[in-house]
């Protein structure tokens, strides 16, 4: 990772700071234009769904156009949104409001696909998993940054100051992708994904091989690469939905274990949440060698998430809950930086529309998960609420993990060599292939 990838990353944060502080003006302003907690939860599903809609386009926009240009135009366009609001503070209008929303909510997918697509362009595929660490530490210190400055900006500013630090966090972004002009967009040769280097069909003419041997070639290819990554993408919905329950019940958390100070409880928090995700990022860059982790890893981390997170909420006194939130922050950060780079070890003709995919899975299972949380939590306690949502991610952590040991057990026996010779082909293709289904195009990865 040069220069110009780390400068980005110090952009990205600057912006992420200022999304994590406009999460919180904004809910405020909303609730002062609408007048009524329904009129809050309508705009902030108007920016969820904003976001759902985008992630289902992402994928055809960031391939029509480069990478590198869907990210200015966003960040272009987040910024003369929060600056109309800015400028409008005192007096905006329901739809003046409603279109900075669907702004900010499809432009931060329309970003966040390009970029999360465009790391392994911009480091090389042996880096990307030190890279998606580099930008989950950075968003993480902005969440906590955000989060805890947002009370003293409002308070001192108004919402008029919040809209325009914003605004100016979005400039930053867009004139540092400007200026550092990063290769965003592969030739196609160079990048091209573990799948493309590994195919013995690229390597080979399939013009000489029978039709029925390439299409059931064909069907094994669709069948190792589709199939664990929308398992892995429909796991991170889930994940999701399971995380808007601990963010919805969170406050009511903190109203019950320090009535005097909730906002102290909820930064002490987030703070030590940010803590774990930098010792995931330390760790995973030391175990890994700079390539990705799979499956199997992402289903433990996600099982080992949903367990810390239901630690918090049982009431533990101060040392316990700030190891659980140590704890929830590092298999979050673990999840994620697996997760990112396991997509990225798509070939580069598929990466835009399976971030895509994802940005869709993941905002709405959130959304959903928001809505069945909040009218949860009026009828059960919060342990009870945060035990059940993440209870569900945890079991599907499980049954992705069990279809991941099947199936590698019926890759081996497939693979096995036949009595009295050896398949020198079988052997090849193991060679040159990861436990996972995907190569990354330069080493095995690590792990059982």
């Amino acid at each position: 990772m040069d220069w110009r990838f780390r400068s980005l990353v110090v952009a990205h944060a600057v912006s992420a700071y200022g999304t994590y502080l406009n999460l919180i003006a904004l809910s405020l302003f909303s609730y002062e234009v609408t007048g009524s907690a329904l009129g809050v939860g309508a705009v902030m599903a108007v920016r969820l769904l904003s976001g759902v809609t985008a992630g289902l386009t992402a994928g055809a926009v960031t391939a029509r156009l480069t990478r590198r240009t869907v990210m200015v135009a966003t960040d272009l366009a987040q910024t003369l949104a929060m600056v109309v609001l800015a400028l409008w503070a005192s007096r905006t209008p329901l739809w003046v409001l409603l279109g900075a929303v669907v702004v900010l909510g499809a432009g931060n997918t329309f970003f966040n696909v390009a970029l999360r697509s465009a790391v392994p362009v911009m480091v090389g595929q042996d880096d990307r998993a030190r890279a998606n660490g580099v930008l989950v530490t950075a968003r993480s210190a902005a969440t906590v940054l955000g989060f805890a400055s947002a009370a003293p900006i409002i308070s001192l500013g108004g919402f008029g100051v919040a809209f325009g630090v914003n605004a100016a966090s979005f400039a930053v972004s867009a004139v540092a992708v400007l200026m550092l002009r990063p290769r965003t967009d592969s030739d196609g040769e160079s990048d091209t994904g573990g799948d493309a280097v590994n195919d013995p069909g690229a390597a080979e003419g399939d013009g000489d091989e029978p039709a029925s041997v390439r299409g059931g070639r064909l069907r094994r290819r669709i069948t190792g690469l589709a199939g664990p990554l929308l398992a892995l993408i429909a796991l991170r919905g889930l994940d999701a939905l399971a995380s808007a329950s601990h963010n919805v019940a969170l406050p009511l958390a903190a109203h019950a274990a320090e009535p005097s100070e909730p906002a102290v409880f909820m930064a002490r928090f987030w703070a030590a949440w940010a803590v774990g995700t930098l010792l995931a990022h330390q760790v995973l860059k030391r175990r890994s060698h700079g390539t990705s982790w799979g499956e199997r890893a992402f289903a433990v981390g996600t099982c080992a998430m949903s367990l810390c997170f239901v630690a918090a909420f049982t009431g533990p006194p101060a040392p316990a809950l700030i190891a659980a939130a140590v704890a929830a922050g590092f298999a979050d950060g673990w999840t994620e930086i697996v997760y990112t780079s396991r997509l990225q070890a798509a070939p580069d003709r598929q990466r835009g529309r399976l971030f895509g995919l994802s940005a869709t899975a993941e905002q709405s299972g959130f959304a959903l998960g928001t809505i069945a949380a909040a009218a949860a939590l009026e009828a059960l306690p919060a342990l009870a609420v945060v035990g059940v949502f993440h209870g569900a991610a945890a079991c599907g952590a499980l049954i992705l993990l069990l279809l991941t040991v099947r199936r590698r057990d019926a890759r081996s026996a497939e693979d096995r060599p036949p009595a009295g010779g050896e398949d020198r082909s079988s052997t090849s293709e193991e060679e040159g292939e990861d436990t996972h289904g995907t190569s990354t195009g330069a080493s095995r990865l690590p792990g059982p």
